[in-house]
């Protein structure tokens, strides 16, 4: 045992409470029980049949970890005490010879964790107790199969042994026997495997197995403790976005057998379908079997109503029992259950997780029933889970094809819906490394708790044993990944990396495409149809939600398609289109690269031709000078006209193209505003890259003084790829010296956003216009068409002033000559931190502010965005500089401070001032509760985040920043 703590300890605990028998505690009391011995304490005190036992609460755990996983000195004693009443209930001996009390150590932090911490079973066996359970169950196969187990599990999560090594022993005496199924071996054998099992303990550990039932009791709880801190917990912890520091409870219950002969069994029961959410129960049950053997997939179980035609008695108990628990807690129930001898014992209730789609049609249903407010629906359903409805499936006509042409293998169990395609994984270390290169699906006989960071970077989770209540299942549907299991025509092996289905072979690095909700699986690669309809009961609830949220939901869109299925979602706005994409559409690349080549050399000659003409008119008519003047004018008119009128051709090219871009926005979002980017990025970034147009160039060049054939072959090679018949080496030298000349240092904060309509204004002014007239054109049939403008990147007021006043000029003369007034706005995008300060002024030249809060966390931080997310991001992550990703989350200490900065100054200049936000921190749960603390008028994000954020703008609403980790 490790050192004690001997100081005043208890201090730290509620009321100095170390302990709570079950029938001391309560549901409220998960902050120190935690989930499980809270709920257990809830059950014992309604009467339901729960085995005694007692908790130590979280604040122990904490104290023991806090204090270098020192146990507090008292704590033996303490615990004696308690197991005395449960000793006393149960009239039996904890350590007792001929009647033996034994005892389960469990887990239970206050937010469900399946599998990610330790359990031990059938704690208090020795030489001379299992001799006392032989008498009692008249059973020694029984007992020595406790015994077994209890070792096994012990040298694994107290003593930190190997299980493999166990588990080969046990393997072998199968072997031995010719048998497969652990329940077949005999008591005589497996007397002979605790031998083994103690043998190979005393070589691994150095000591003998324990024989003090305490030390065990002692040893075991110490372990739990410290199975807070073990690596899948923390990713689980991370993944959920739980606190690390509220640590575990444990709880100590008397055990109960699910196997001692065929009366008996084990099973999970949960009170209504986890896939689909009917009110049906479903779960897995397995005859003369221990719990763990359901949970950790090692068998693959029965269905739950199994027990209906082997024992109706049980069975009626059963659904009588979790009927009172679902009306009691009004919710779904996730429970565990044993039957001994005929007699049902409840060891657990909880919360069931379950999919998306079920998650939505519980919750209104329970409206329905009147078990549930409508409010409390909108709170049950998490706006991750929301995220996960929306997964791909595969199109009907692809699974056609997939089985005419033979590639279906085989059809598991569907565990948590949705489709996957991705490359075959066997280890849960290689899916973290490959699924940086591409989607990835883990197979695996089974997974456990130790696979948590391999299935947390998977796109999809394949078992070939297991049922629905195993740890993969578990696991996959609280994190909505896609999932199948007990695909048992699957032969796995491991070591080669390979798997075999019939007479197919497929093996690591190979792709594979299944659908977790029918669980069929197919080999190859598959094209997934994304998610564009929400279910009936989807849109009841986010109904529900937008009749509380506070903050309206724009999405951003760029095509007339993306606003069809934003409105479609829900979004009632446009709050980003980016009109840089349009350009980069293939059918009009040539002529703005072409457009962007001439630009420089046109507005250059015309910023010439404005100051002439100022000079000139400064002269004094008469002047001797006047005359040289005026011929130096026409002289440089004379040199503009052949590149500016190249350039306006292009402008006028591109005009018509934008018109109907935005004509198509526009309408489809009829009655909503439409805010609309002006051109944003740096004009170099549409042309071919520099090192691509090198190499291009310098082989041309070889090759036309060595090679005259392979340079003909080359220039078509190159028309070829870069879609461009004109393509000659002289072009292409040309194109090569332009991107030189328009080579930055620093793009980011170089020539681009405002400053770009500053430096090259009839860019600026062809898309103004281009919006302008699709709106006019749109009003005259009858569209309620509602642009707003936006003008990327103000640093000053003078910019603003400069671009708004570029923007009502184009506009109101497009207005004018339409014969038609448009409703619009003109606005900035609020992305550098020196717009935040001098928001003030900028609110009284702007209708609106859209907080552009990637580059607005670029800028603040002075982290590259796209150069971090693969280099020291991740480490400081690991290492706790950063909670979470910024680029992810809205920091809201310095990111954050800035926004309300330029909230506040923003409105008291301007009280009508629209603010809200665009960018992907517009559709993520804790920035949207953020906005909403912030007061903004909108968030805007990807249409397939719409339904995520009207969600979370409504549990903004209701509770603040709503928590669903008891879900």
């Amino acid at each position: 045992m490790t050192d004690t703590l001997t100081q005043d300890w208890k201090s730290q605990l509620t009321n100095g409470k170390a302990i709570y028998l079950f029938e001391e505690g309560d549901a409220k009391m998960r902050d120190i029980l935690g989930g499980k011995g809270a709920n257990l304490a809830e059950m014992t005190r309604l009467g339901f049949p729960v085995p005694p036992g007692f908790t130590v609460t979280t604040e122990v755990c904490n104290v023991y970890l806090n204090g270098g996983n020192k146990f507090p000195a008292s704590m033996p004693d303490e615990m004696k005490q308690a197991m005395a009443s449960i000793e006393k209930k149960m009239n039996k001996g904890f350590g007792d010879r001929h009647n033996p009390l034994l005892v389960s150590v469990r887990s239970g932090a206050k937010f469900s964790m399946p599998g990610m911490m330790d359990t031990v079973l059938n704690l208090g066996l020795n030489d001379d107790t299992v001799q006392g359970l032989i008498e009692m169950s008249k059973d020694e196969r029984f007992a020595y199969d406790a015994y077994r187990r209890f070792i096994m599990m012990f040298s694994d999560v107290v003593m930190g042994l190997s299980k493999h090594e166990f588990d080969k022993l046990l393997q072998k005496k199968k072997k031995a026997l010719n048998i497969t199924e652990d329940s077949l071996i005999p008591g005589a054998a497996l007397k002979e495997l605790v031998q083994e099992f103690k043998d190979k303990f005393k070589a691994e550990a150095g000591r003998d197995f324990p024989t003090d039932v305490y030390e065990q009791l002692s040893l075991s709880v110490e372990a739990v403790f410290r199975s807070w801190r073990n690596p899948r917990a923390m990713v689980y912890r991370d993944k959920e976005k739980i606190a690390h520091d509220l640590g575990t409870a444990v709880n100590v219950q008397s055990m109960v057998y699910g196997n001692m002969g065929d009366d008996c069994g084990t099973g999970v029961a949960f009170t209504r379908d986890y896939n689909s959410g009917a009110k049906v129960p479903v779960g897995d049950y397995l005859t003369n079997a221990q719990g763990e053997d359901v949970v950790a997939g090692i068998r693959t179980p029965k269905p739950l109503q199994a027990l209906q035609q082997e024992s109706p008695e049980m069975w009626r108990q059963l659904q009588e029992t979790s009927n009172n628990l679902e009306l009691h807690f009004k919710e779904m129930q996730d429970m565990e259950f044993t039957i001994e001898k005929g007699k049902l014992y409840m060891l657990q209730t909880r919360t069931g997780k379950r999919s998306a789609q079920a998650a939505i049609k519980i919750a209104c249903d329970m409206v329905s029933e009147g078990l549930i407010s409508k409010e409390d629906a909108v709170l049950r359903v998490s706006p991750s889970q929301l995220d996960n409805l929306l997964h791909p499936s595969i199109p009907p006509e692809a699974k056609k094809a997939a089985v005419e042409a033979g590639r279906f293998l085989a059809k598991g169990t569907g565990a948590a819906p949705g489709a996957a395609c991705g490359k075959v994984v066997f280890e849960a270390n290689d899916a973290v490394t490959e699924a940086t290169k591409g989607p990835i699906i883990l197979v695996r006989p089974e997974t456990t708790p130790d696979d948590a960071h391999g299935m947390a970077v998977a796109k999809g989770i394949l078992t070939s044993t297991g049922g629905p209540s195993s740890h993969a299942a578990l696991v996959a549907r609280g994190w909505g990944i896609p999932c199948i299991v007990g695909c048992e025509a699957l032969r796995i092996d491991l070591d080669k990396k390979k798997v075999s289905v019939g007479d197919q072979t497929f093996g690591e690095g190979e792709w594979i495409t299944f659908d977790g909700g029918t669980g069929e699986v197919f080999l190859g690669h598959t094209t997934l149809s994304e998610a564009s309809e929400l279910s009936p009961e989807t849109k009841t609830l986010l109904g529900w939600a937008d009749n509380v949220r506070k903050l309206g939901v724009y999405a951003n869109a760029d095509t007339p398609r993306d606003a069809e299925r934003a409105r479609n979602f829900g979004a009632t706005g446009v709050g980003l289109c980016r009109t840089e994409h349009m350009f980069m559409e293939r059918d009009r690349l040539p002529i703005v690269q072409e457009m962007i080549l001439s630009a420089p050399r046109a507005e250059a000659m015309q910023r010439e031709l404005v100051r002439a003409t100022r000079e000139l008119s400064e002269q004094v008519e008469g002047n001797r000078r006047h005359s040289d003047a005026q011929a130096s004018l026409e002289a440089i008119e004379a040199k503009k006209a052949g590149p500016w009128k190249h350039y306006t051709d292009c402008l006028a090219k591109l005009l018509p193209i934008q018109r109907e871009d935005f004509s198509g926005i526009l309408r489809a979002m009829h009655g909503h505003w439409v805010i609309i980017r002006l051109l944003d990025p740096p004009l170099h970034e549409f042309l071919p890259a520099h090192s691509e147009l090198l190499v291009d160039v310098t082989r041309l060049r070889t090759l036309r003084d060595l090679a005259p054939e392979a340079y003909t072959k080359g220039i078509e090679e190159i028309r070829h790829r870069r879609e461009d018949s004109k393509a000659t080496l002289e072009s292409l030298e040309e194109m090569l010296h332009r991107v030189e000349a328009m080579k930055e240092f620093n793009p980011m904060l170089g020539l681009r956003v405002c400053r770009l309509g500053i430096v090259y204004p009839e860019i600026y002014k062809m898309q103004v216009r281009a919006i302008f007239e699709a709106a006019c054109d749109l009003v005259k049939e009858g569209v309620d068409a509602r642009p707003e403008v936006m003008i990327p990147g103000v640093g000053t007021v003078e910019e603003m002033q400069f671009v708004r006043k570029m923007v009502e000029t184009v506009a109101a003369d497009v207005q004018q000559q339409r014969g038609v007034q448009v409703k619009h706005k003109i606005g900035t995008m609020i992305e550098l931190p020196r717009a935040t300060m001098v928001a003030g002024e900028l609110a009284q030249v702007a209708d609106f502010f859209s907080f552009g809060t990637n580059d607005l966390t670029q800028t603040t931080y002075g982290y590259s965005r796209d150069d971090a997310a693969g280099t020291f991001i991740p480490v400081y992550l690991d290492e706790k500089i950063l909670k979470n990703d910024p680029f992810q989350v809205v920091d809201r200490v310095g990111v954050g401070r800035l926004m309300r900065i330029a909230v506040e100054e923003g409105r008291a200049a301007n009280a009508g001032l629209e603010v809200g936000i665009c960018g992907e921190h517009g559709g993520e749960p804790e920035s949207v509760a953020f906005c909403h603390t912030l007061g903004l008028d909108y968030v805007s994000c990807s249409p397939f985040r719409v339904p995520i954020a009207r969600l979370a703008a409504a549990h903004a609403a209701l509770a603040g920043q709503a928590t669903f980790k008891d879900k």
